[in-house]
Protein backbone atom coordinates (compact mmCIF):
# COMPACT_ATOMS: atom_id res chain seq x y z
CA UNK A 1 0.00 0.00 0.00
CA UNK A 2 1.11 3.79 -0.53
CA UNK A 3 0.70 5.26 2.50
CA UNK A 4 1.73 9.20 3.19
CA UNK A 5 2.50 10.25 6.50
CA UNK A 6 1.80 14.01 6.89
CA UNK A 7 3.64 15.36 10.28
CA UNK A 8 3.28 18.50 11.84
CA UNK A 9 6.40 20.73 11.22
CA UNK A 10 7.25 22.07 14.55
CA UNK A 11 9.80 18.90 15.36
CA UNK A 12 11.89 16.74 13.84
CA UNK A 13 10.78 13.45 12.96
CA UNK A 14 11.39 11.73 15.62
CA UNK A 15 11.87 15.08 17.79
CA UNK A 16 15.34 15.81 19.45
CA UNK A 17 14.05 16.65 22.64
CA UNK A 18 10.63 17.05 24.03
CA UNK A 19 7.50 15.98 21.56
CA UNK A 20 4.80 13.47 21.11
CA UNK A 21 2.95 13.93 18.05
CA UNK A 22 6.18 14.17 16.04
CA UNK A 23 7.64 10.76 18.09
CA UNK A 24 4.26 8.51 17.11
CA UNK A 25 4.75 9.67 13.74
CA UNK A 26 7.85 8.49 13.42
CA UNK A 27 7.46 4.89 15.00
CA UNK A 28 4.11 4.41 13.05
CA UNK A 29 6.07 5.22 10.06
CA UNK A 30 9.01 3.04 10.77
CA UNK A 31 6.26 -0.05 11.80
CA UNK A 32 4.31 0.70 8.76
CA UNK A 33 7.96 0.08 6.46
CA UNK A 34 8.56 -2.88 8.49
CA UNK A 35 5.60 -4.32 7.38
CA UNK A 36 6.15 -3.85 3.62
CA UNK A 37 4.07 -0.54 2.79
CA UNK A 38 5.38 2.10 0.71
CA UNK A 39 5.97 5.14 3.18
CA UNK A 40 6.36 8.83 2.03
CA UNK A 41 6.70 11.13 5.45
CA UNK A 42 5.85 14.56 4.26
CA UNK A 43 8.09 16.25 7.07
CA UNK A 44 11.19 18.80 8.19
CA UNK A 45 14.45 18.08 6.38
CA UNK A 46 16.43 16.85 9.46
CA UNK A 47 14.19 13.68 10.00
CA UNK A 48 15.29 10.51 10.31
CA UNK A 49 12.90 7.43 9.25
CA UNK A 50 13.11 4.37 7.37
CA UNK A 51 10.29 5.73 5.17
CA UNK A 52 10.43 7.75 1.99
CA UNK A 53 11.46 11.19 3.77
CA UNK A 54 9.82 14.41 1.37
CA UNK A 55 11.30 17.63 2.90
CA UNK A 56 9.54 20.05 3.41
CA UNK A 57 11.43 22.29 5.14
CA UNK A 58 15.23 22.68 5.88
CA UNK A 59 14.50 22.31 10.10
CA UNK A 60 11.92 21.85 12.43
CA UNK A 61 10.18 25.14 13.47
CA UNK A 62 11.24 25.02 17.22
CA UNK A 63 15.11 24.57 17.39
CA UNK A 64 15.12 26.86 14.12
CA UNK A 65 17.62 29.68 15.03
CA UNK A 66 16.00 32.03 13.03
CA UNK A 67 14.33 35.10 14.71
CA UNK A 68 11.45 35.07 12.88
CA UNK A 69 9.74 32.39 11.20
CA UNK A 70 5.99 31.77 9.96
CA UNK A 71 4.62 28.15 11.08
CA UNK A 72 1.88 28.82 8.83
CA UNK A 73 3.50 29.94 5.77
CA UNK A 74 5.51 26.55 6.09
CA UNK A 75 2.47 24.15 6.96
CA UNK A 76 0.55 25.63 4.15
CA UNK A 77 3.59 25.14 1.55
CA UNK A 78 3.50 21.51 2.73
CA UNK A 79 -0.04 21.06 2.70
CA UNK A 80 0.27 22.58 -1.26
CA UNK A 81 3.12 19.64 -1.70
CA UNK A 82 1.16 16.97 -0.72
CA UNK A 83 -2.06 18.22 -2.96
CA UNK A 84 0.55 18.40 -5.85
CA UNK A 85 1.41 14.74 -5.13
CA UNK A 86 -1.63 12.89 -4.06
CA UNK A 87 -2.51 11.02 -6.93
CA UNK A 88 0.28 8.96 -5.91
CA UNK A 89 -0.88 7.61 -2.68
CA UNK A 90 -3.27 5.23 -1.65
CA UNK A 91 -4.03 6.53 1.49
CA UNK A 92 -3.38 10.43 3.37
CA UNK A 93 -2.50 10.31 6.49
CA UNK A 94 -2.82 13.43 8.12
CA UNK A 95 -1.69 14.79 12.00
CA UNK A 96 -2.08 18.62 11.71
CA UNK A 97 -5.33 18.50 13.36
CA UNK A 98 -7.78 19.61 11.42
CA UNK A 99 -5.65 22.31 8.95
CA UNK A 100 -5.81 20.13 5.95
CA UNK A 101 -9.75 20.20 5.59
CA UNK A 102 -10.37 22.91 3.07
CA UNK A 103 -7.91 21.92 1.00
CA UNK A 104 -8.27 18.25 0.34
CA UNK A 105 -12.94 18.21 0.58
CA UNK A 106 -12.86 16.76 -2.83
CA UNK A 107 -10.87 13.77 -1.86
CA UNK A 108 -11.40 13.12 1.48
CA UNK A 109 -12.59 9.48 1.54
CA UNK A 110 -9.53 9.23 0.81
CA UNK A 111 -7.44 10.74 3.91
CA UNK A 112 -7.49 9.80 7.40
CA UNK A 113 -6.50 12.21 10.40
CA UNK A 114 -5.75 11.26 13.81
CA UNK A 115 -6.40 14.06 16.29
CA UNK A 116 -3.22 14.09 18.86
CA UNK A 117 -4.61 16.91 20.74
CA UNK A 118 -7.63 18.33 23.50
CA UNK A 119 -10.73 18.59 21.64
CA UNK A 120 -12.43 20.98 24.27
CA UNK A 121 -12.02 24.23 22.82
CA UNK A 122 -14.84 26.55 21.78
CA UNK A 123 -14.69 27.36 18.21
CA UNK A 124 -14.02 23.22 17.18
CA UNK A 125 -17.59 22.42 17.27
CA UNK A 126 -18.50 24.32 14.51
CA UNK A 127 -15.66 23.27 12.17
CA UNK A 128 -15.86 19.32 12.83
CA UNK A 129 -19.92 20.37 11.51
CA UNK A 130 -18.74 22.07 8.75
CA UNK A 131 -15.97 19.63 7.55
CA UNK A 132 -17.94 16.19 8.57
CA UNK A 133 -16.76 14.02 5.61
CA UNK A 134 -13.15 13.24 7.16
CA UNK A 135 -12.59 10.12 8.45
CA UNK A 136 -11.31 10.88 12.09
CA UNK A 137 -9.08 8.46 14.69
CA UNK A 138 -8.71 9.27 18.72
CA UNK A 139 -6.06 8.49 20.42
CA UNK A 140 -8.48 7.64 23.86
CA UNK A 141 -12.07 7.42 24.11
CA UNK A 142 -11.78 10.07 26.66
CA UNK A 143 -10.50 12.22 23.80
CA UNK A 144 -13.83 11.89 21.76
CA UNK A 145 -16.02 13.18 24.90
CA UNK A 146 -16.35 17.06 23.30
CA UNK A 147 -17.22 16.06 19.96
CA UNK A 148 -19.38 12.71 20.16
CA UNK A 149 -20.86 13.59 16.72
CA UNK A 150 -17.29 14.09 14.87
CA UNK A 151 -16.97 11.32 12.24
CA UNK A 152 -15.14 9.21 14.49
CA UNK A 153 -13.59 6.04 12.29
CA UNK A 154 -11.76 4.09 15.07
CA UNK A 155 -9.89 4.59 18.38
CA UNK A 156 -6.40 3.92 18.15
CA UNK A 157 -3.63 4.14 20.91
CA UNK A 158 -0.01 5.38 20.30
CA UNK A 159 2.60 2.87 20.12
CA UNK A 160 6.72 2.54 20.56
CA UNK A 161 9.40 1.15 19.14
CA UNK A 162 10.51 -0.72 21.84
CA UNK A 163 13.84 -0.85 21.45
CA UNK A 164 15.14 2.09 22.71
CA UNK A 165 13.11 1.89 25.94
CA UNK A 166 15.95 -1.37 27.85
CA UNK A 167 14.00 -2.97 30.74
CA UNK A 168 15.40 -2.43 33.77
CA UNK A 169 14.52 -5.17 35.91
CA UNK A 170 15.80 -3.16 39.42
CA UNK A 171 14.44 0.59 39.92
CA UNK A 172 16.66 3.30 41.62
CA UNK A 173 15.63 5.33 44.30
CA UNK A 174 13.95 8.00 43.20
CA UNK A 175 10.57 9.18 41.24
CA UNK A 176 10.37 10.84 37.86
CA UNK A 177 8.57 13.49 36.44
CA UNK A 178 8.88 13.59 32.71
CA UNK A 179 7.00 15.87 30.14
CA UNK A 180 6.63 20.28 30.24
CA UNK A 181 6.46 22.62 32.53
CA UNK A 182 2.83 23.72 32.57
CA UNK A 183 -0.36 24.08 35.15
CA UNK A 184 -2.07 21.05 33.65
CA UNK A 185 1.02 18.83 33.79
CA UNK A 186 1.42 19.74 37.94
CA UNK A 187 4.70 19.34 38.09
CA UNK A 188 4.03 21.82 41.67
CA UNK A 189 1.54 18.06 42.50
CA UNK A 190 4.31 15.86 41.57
CA UNK A 191 7.39 17.60 43.65
CA UNK A 192 4.54 17.73 46.89
CA UNK A 193 3.86 13.86 46.61
CA UNK A 194 7.45 12.90 46.44
CA UNK A 195 8.70 15.47 49.49
CA UNK A 196 5.82 14.19 52.27
CA UNK A 197 6.96 10.43 50.81
CA UNK A 198 10.53 11.16 51.14
CA UNK A 199 12.02 10.26 48.18
CA UNK A 200 14.04 12.36 45.94
CA UNK A 201 12.68 12.98 42.77
CA UNK A 202 14.33 13.74 39.10
CA UNK A 203 12.32 15.93 36.79
CA UNK A 204 13.16 16.32 33.20
CA UNK A 205 11.48 18.83 31.19
CA UNK A 206 10.88 21.69 29.19
CA UNK A 207 9.77 25.20 29.92
CA UNK A 208 8.19 26.57 27.28
CA UNK A 209 7.94 30.44 26.76
CA UNK A 210 4.07 30.61 27.53
CA UNK A 211 5.26 28.48 31.32
CA UNK A 212 7.99 31.08 32.10
CA UNK A 213 6.81 32.86 34.17
CA UNK A 214 4.47 30.16 36.35
CA UNK A 215 7.97 28.07 36.72
CA UNK A 216 9.89 31.35 38.38
CA UNK A 217 6.75 32.29 40.31
CA UNK A 218 5.53 28.36 40.94
CA UNK A 219 8.37 25.65 40.30
CA UNK A 220 11.82 27.70 40.68
CA UNK A 221 11.08 28.20 44.44
CA UNK A 222 10.26 24.47 44.94
CA UNK A 223 13.41 23.25 43.46
CA UNK A 224 15.45 24.65 46.65
CA UNK A 225 14.05 21.18 48.41
CA UNK A 226 16.93 18.91 49.01
CA UNK A 227 15.13 15.73 47.20
CA UNK A 228 14.25 18.25 44.34
CA UNK A 229 16.42 17.66 41.41
CA UNK A 230 15.55 19.92 38.15
CA UNK A 231 17.55 18.44 34.91
CA UNK A 232 15.48 20.15 32.01
CA UNK A 233 14.95 18.75 29.01
CA UNK A 234 16.35 15.53 27.54
CA UNK A 235 15.94 13.12 24.63
CA UNK A 236 15.60 10.21 23.35
CA UNK A 237 18.75 8.97 24.44
CA UNK A 238 19.07 10.06 27.75
CA UNK A 239 15.08 8.14 28.38
CA UNK A 240 15.31 5.03 28.71
CA UNK A 241 17.85 5.08 31.91
CA UNK A 242 16.10 8.17 33.12
CA UNK A 243 12.69 6.28 33.17
CA UNK A 244 14.11 2.65 33.48
CA UNK A 245 15.89 4.40 37.11
CA UNK A 246 13.15 5.60 38.57
CA UNK A 247 11.07 3.36 41.21
CA UNK A 248 7.37 4.99 39.44
CA UNK A 249 6.74 7.58 36.83
CA UNK A 250 4.31 10.62 38.46
CA UNK A 251 1.85 11.85 36.13
CA UNK A 252 -0.23 14.04 38.53
CA UNK A 253 -2.17 15.66 35.09
CA UNK A 254 -5.10 18.08 35.90
CA UNK A 255 -6.34 18.34 32.23
CA UNK A 256 -8.56 16.32 30.11
CA UNK A 257 -4.96 14.45 28.35
CA UNK A 258 -5.63 13.28 25.16
CA UNK A 259 -3.09 10.34 25.97
CA UNK A 260 0.08 10.92 27.44
CA UNK A 261 2.90 9.41 25.54
CA UNK A 262 5.00 8.96 28.76
CA UNK A 263 3.41 6.70 30.59
CA UNK A 264 3.92 4.13 27.77
CA UNK A 265 7.41 5.32 27.56
CA UNK A 266 7.55 4.65 31.19
CA UNK A 267 5.68 1.20 30.85
CA UNK A 268 8.64 -0.03 28.22
CA UNK A 269 11.24 0.50 30.50
CA UNK A 270 8.87 -1.53 32.92
CA UNK A 271 8.81 1.59 35.26
CA UNK A 272 5.17 1.71 36.80
CA UNK A 273 2.89 4.83 36.52
CA UNK A 274 1.26 6.64 39.70
CA UNK A 275 -1.59 8.50 37.38
CA UNK A 276 -4.58 10.98 38.26
CA UNK A 277 -7.82 9.38 37.44
CA UNK A 278 -8.16 12.11 34.86
CA UNK A 279 -8.41 12.15 30.64
CA UNK A 280 -6.86 9.12 29.03
CA UNK A 281 -5.20 8.09 32.13
CA UNK A 282 -7.69 4.65 33.11
CA UNK A 283 -7.36 3.67 29.35
CA UNK A 284 -3.34 3.64 29.63
CA UNK A 285 -2.79 2.54 33.28
CA UNK A 286 -3.93 -1.14 34.32
CA UNK A 287 -4.45 -0.54 38.01
CA UNK A 288 -2.64 -2.73 39.89
CA UNK A 289 -0.80 -4.01 36.93
CA UNK A 290 1.28 -1.05 35.08
CA UNK A 291 0.71 1.24 37.86
CA UNK A 292 -1.70 2.90 40.21
CA UNK A 293 -4.74 5.00 39.63
CA UNK A 294 -5.14 7.90 42.54
CA UNK A 295 -7.65 10.06 43.18
CA UNK A 296 -5.67 13.28 45.45
CA UNK A 297 -1.93 13.81 46.95
CA UNK A 298 -2.76 11.47 50.34
CA UNK A 299 -3.51 8.56 47.75
CA UNK A 300 -0.60 9.07 45.48
CA UNK A 301 1.60 9.25 48.45
CA UNK A 302 0.41 5.93 49.60
CA UNK A 303 0.81 4.42 45.96
CA UNK A 304 4.75 5.88 45.79
CA UNK A 305 5.46 3.31 49.17
CA UNK A 306 2.94 0.38 47.36
CA UNK A 307 4.48 0.88 44.13
CA UNK A 308 7.44 -1.52 44.67
CA UNK A 309 4.93 -4.64 44.78
CA UNK A 310 4.17 -4.56 41.04
CA UNK A 311 6.04 -6.94 39.08
CA UNK A 312 8.23 -4.46 36.82
CA UNK A 313 8.29 -7.39 33.77
CA UNK A 314 4.52 -7.39 34.02
CA UNK A 315 4.25 -3.48 33.80
CA UNK A 316 6.92 -4.12 30.18
CA UNK A 317 4.74 -6.78 29.03
CA UNK A 318 1.59 -4.84 29.59
CA UNK A 319 3.48 -2.61 27.45
CA UNK A 320 4.28 -4.99 24.28
CA UNK A 321 0.81 -6.23 24.71
CA UNK A 322 -1.18 -3.19 23.63
CA UNK A 323 1.33 -0.30 22.75
CA UNK A 324 3.86 -2.00 20.53
CA UNK A 325 4.71 -0.16 17.43
CA UNK A 326 3.35 -2.76 15.40
CA UNK A 327 0.12 -3.12 16.80
CA UNK A 328 -0.86 0.45 16.35
CA UNK A 329 0.62 -0.03 12.57
CA UNK A 330 -1.43 -2.78 12.37
CA UNK A 331 -4.50 -1.20 13.74
CA UNK A 332 -3.70 1.97 11.35
CA UNK A 333 -3.52 -0.64 8.77
CA UNK A 334 -7.07 -2.33 8.98
CA UNK A 335 -8.40 1.39 8.42
CA UNK A 336 -6.77 2.01 6.00
CA UNK A 337 -7.88 -1.03 3.73
CA UNK A 338 -11.49 0.38 5.08
CA UNK A 339 -10.64 3.57 3.19
CA UNK A 340 -9.07 2.23 0.06
CA UNK A 341 -11.80 -0.56 -0.33
CA UNK A 342 -14.40 2.06 0.01
CA UNK A 343 -16.35 0.82 2.70
CA UNK A 344 -18.90 2.29 3.67
CA UNK A 345 -18.79 3.88 7.58
CA UNK A 346 -21.04 2.64 9.90
CA UNK A 347 -23.26 5.84 11.38
CA UNK A 348 -21.47 8.09 13.60
CA UNK A 349 -23.84 8.10 16.71
CA UNK A 350 -23.71 3.97 16.37
CA UNK A 351 -19.51 4.34 16.02
CA UNK A 352 -19.65 6.74 19.61
CA UNK A 353 -21.63 4.32 21.47
CA UNK A 354 -19.39 0.95 20.54
CA UNK A 355 -15.89 3.31 21.58
CA UNK A 356 -17.92 4.65 24.40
Amino acid sequence: MKIAQIAPLYEAVPPRLYGGTERVVAHLANALVDQGHEVTLFASADTQTRARLAPMRAQALRLDPAPLKSDLASHLSMLHEVRRRAHEFDVLHFHVDLLHFPFFEDMAERTLTTLHGRLDIADLPGAYTRWNRYPLISISKHQRRPLPFANWLATIPHGLDEAPYAFAPEPGGYLAFLGRISPEKRPDRAIEIATRAGLPIRIAAKVDAADARYFEQKIRPMLDHPLVEFIGEIGDADKAAFLGGARALLFPIDWPEPFGLVMIEAMACGTPVIGWRCGSVPEVIEHGVSGLIVEDEAQAVESVHAIGRLDRRAVRRAFEARFSAQAMASAYVEQYRRIVDGGELPPQHRLYREAA
